[in-house]
């Protein structure tokens, strides 16, 4: 194998590509974080600029930064967005791609989304590709990709240079043997690696030999993209306290991305270091059931994570001497890719190399599938508890996640459901479904549990355990009618009786059947927690933030405006009561100025001012 071709220039670099491979290029770029952007965008330039060149590009959650919709969310995103991702190169496709205006000759597939940002893009939706996170790769190969542009760290120079694809082990490593086997039949490919130092150089199986590349670009470094750590709500918090109660000492763990992971990840920590502060927490939220079995003791043996993706929460598990238990290959943690807050970043690359090894990146089949190495990953993963979030479910214990009743993908399946697989394939394993019980639209709450829905990410027949703010639905192996009164326990009360009916009428519950006496209420969740809170045992950013101060003040404020929109007479109460607010104190000032409406110039901001400011009040 000879070494790869070293560019400083992406436009030169993406004409000798074309030239190495010929002129219809099958892309594939890695999910979020490791994409090559400069390469890609080169390429993207000239195909755009000569339309004999067929570029398909296949990928996965291709990062923006968020710039909101509305004016008051704009005033809110810009200066977030010049603060946290000044530097960071825009994909060129992304803004085409959503307003459906990409060259006839350009084609962009997408297996997952970030959530919720191609609802209103109908080229986004009708190219969209549903698949499990395991699937992708034999799809990709099926598109006959010919080219693949991954970021890469470095360490050395010249020939003694060690290259790492870092956070993005997870579809690469998969696809690496094949585009080997297809280079030793005469195949022209091209592996380009973009060299980018910011990525943190993850050692063991993520680092690849300089031959293993075809091309690589270097020379110019930028910042790697992050995800601001949003708050953890007091519901959030609910959830959390009760699946850490699931998880055993000694056992497995996987946690997906939001604040429902984060509250899990810091009551975990609770536990660990305030076992009777945690218990405390625990009896607030009501009285546990006897059949269960509750975990409240500190972790001795300590837990190993078995998890698609590396949230940061891994990582304060890790420091916090939780995530302790070494698989047989030496690592506490396995994972396919990650992404997360620049602090994240930085602390990994400050790891000490020994301790980074034990983070160990690797191909997402090894991760998400027990197909090979079955009886080490068996004996690896005992104990697991796959903790997975969820937008609803059914009363009959049926989960969806990804995609909305009228067919529009918000999100993907991502590796839900291989997680859930496994939980029914290993010993002693539990699939674990988090949603918030309920949710506010257009003014008015909604039950995030419903009788059925037409769209399905997890069938019922693959029902374990879910969890909402109010409780612990046991569901595995359970019967339509205690399936149906378990999930009652946890639905919010403004919504039970209607769900009774449902139930009733399809013969599914005694016609005599009677709810529990619970007050599942977001005042009960409110009142139980809040002295926690005050004792700075719940914080509201338990992981950090990259929000200022006057940005946390608005946070609530703004979301409640979003939960208002379309709720015209809510949005007349929020405005007057801005409008009559009065002396503003010193944090809703500096929240005003932030938004730039501190001195109004026009009756539009005197408007907008006083939305903000009634919505200070009001949240």
């Amino acid at each position: 194998m000879r070494p790869p071709e070293v560019s400083s220039d992406a436009d030169a670099l993406a004409e000798r590509v074309i030239e190495h491979v010929g002129r219809d290029i099958v892309l594939g770029l890695p999910l979020g974080l490791g994409k090559a952007n400069l390469f890609a965008n080169a390429l993207y330039r000239r195909a755009e600029a000569d339309r004999s060149i067929r570029l398909t590009i296949f990928t996965a959650l291709t990062l923006q930064p968020p710039s909101g919709s509305s004016e008051i969310e704009k005033r809110f995103m810009g200066p977030l967005a010049e603060r946290l991702y000044a530097g960071v190169p825009r994909l060129a496709y992304a803004r085409p791609m959503r307003a459906g205006t990409l060259p006839p000759n350009i084609e962009v597939n997408e297996f997952f989304f970030l959530a919720g940002k191609y609802l209103s893009s109908p080229h986004a939706q009708q190219t969209y590709i549903s698949a499990n996170y395991t699937h992708a790769v034999g799809y990709l190969l099926e598109r006959g990709v010919n080219v693949v542009g991954q970021m890469v760290a470095r360490e050395g120079e010249g020939e003694s240079a060690r290259y790492s694809i870092s956070g993005n082990t997870d579809v690469t490593l998969d696809i690496l043997p094949t585009i080997r086997a297809r280079r030793a039949a005469g195949e022209r490919l091209a592996l380009v690696g973009e060299v980018n130092n910011e990525l943190p150089f993850m050692p063991g199986a993520a680092e690849l030999t300089p031959e293993e590349f075809d091309f690589v670009l270097e020379g110019e470094e930028y910042p790697l993209f992050v995800t601001p750590k949003p708050p953890v709500s007091l519901a959030d918090y609910a959830i959390g306290l009760h699946a850490a109660s699931l998880v055993p000492d000694g056992g497995t763990l996987q946690i997906g991305i939001g604040s429902i992971g984060d509250a899990l990840t810091h009551a975990l920590i609770l536990r660990h270091r305030y076992p009777e502060v945690f218990r405390d927490a625990l009896d607030a939220l009501g009285p546990t059931p006897d059949r269960r079995e509750r975990y409240c003791e500190p972790f001795r043996e300590g837990l190993y994570a078995a998890s698609e993706m590396f949230v940061d929460g891994f990582l304060d598990l890790f420091e916090a001497g939780i995530l302790k238990r070494p698989a047989e290959d030496g690592a506490v943690l396995h994972a396919g890719f990650f992404l997360g807050p620049q602090s994240f970043y930085d602390r990994l690359k400050a790891l000490p190399v020994a301790e980074r090894a034990k983070l160990s990146m690797r191909e997402i089949s090894f991760v998400n599938d027990l197909y090979g190495d079955e009886e080490q990953k068996r004996r690896d993963r005992r104990d697991a508890r796959f903790v997975n979030n969820a937008m609803m479910a059914t009363l009959l214990g049926a989960v969806v996640s990804d995609q909305l009743e009228d067919g529009r993908v918000v999100s993907g399946v991502g590796g839900q459901y291989n997680f859930v697989a496994q939980a029914f394939a290993l010993k002693g394993a539990r699939s674990i479904m988090a949603l918030r019980a309920a949710r506010m639209a257009k003014g008015a709450p909604r039950s995030n549990i419903v009788w059925t829905y037409g769209h399905t990410t997890v069938p019922r027949h693959l029902k374990d355990v879910v969890i909402t703010e109010y409780g612990i639905a046991e569901l595995k192996g359970r019967s339509d009618r205690d399936t149906v009164a378990a999930m009652l326990a946890i639905t919010d009360s403004r919504f039970q009786d209607g769900l009774v009916k449902r139930a009733r009428k399809a013969g599914k519950i005694e016609r005599d059947f009677k709810l529990s006496s619970a007050e599942n209420t977001p005042e009960r969740i409110v009142s139980a927690l809040s002295p926690f809170r005050h004792a700075g045992h719940l914080p509201r950013f338990p992981l950090g933030t990259d929000f200022t101060e006057a940005e946390q003040t608005l946070l609530p404020a703004l979301s409640l405006l979003k939960r208002q929109q379309g709720a015209w007479l809510e949005l007349a109460r929020t405005f007057r009561e801005g409008w009559r607010a009065g002396e503003t104190s010193l944090g809703e000032k500096a929240a005003l100025d932030r938004m730039g409406l501190a001195k109004p110039q026009s009756l539009k901001e005197t408007a907008l001012a006083a939305l903000v400011l009634g919505a200070l009040r009001r949240s």
